[in-house]
């Protein structure tokens, strides 16, 4: 079931995500261990990955940069982000 990697908080969304760097595109995989796997080209260094993965949910929820905030995993590739006031939904990026 989808749900296992997100929740709602109010109109804050926090996922669970495994992150795969040096990937060939940046991509949303889809669930993989009750967490939202995505591809991201950077590589993880200086935070470079982090700041990657940060500008690609903004776009992916049409939310700018600052309303993406990692909560945890800062150096990790298992992460927790919290996506202030999404402009699209979690389950649209499944159709």
């Amino acid at each position: 079931m989808i749900e296992k990697f997100y929740r709602w908080n109010e109109d804050d969304l926090l996922l669970e995500l495994q992150i795969q760097t040096k990937a060939s595109k940046d991509a949303i995989i889809g669930e993989h261990n009750n967490r939202l796997k995505i591809s991201i080209t950077a590589t993880p260094e200086a935070g470079k990955a982090n700041a990657h993965l940060t500008k690609f949910l903004a776009k992916c929820f049409g939310v700018s940069q600052k309303q993406v905030t990692i909560t945890k995993g800062t150096t990790n590739k298992y992460k927790s982000v919290l996506i202030s006031s999404p402009k699209k939904d979690v389950l649209t990026l499944f159709k």
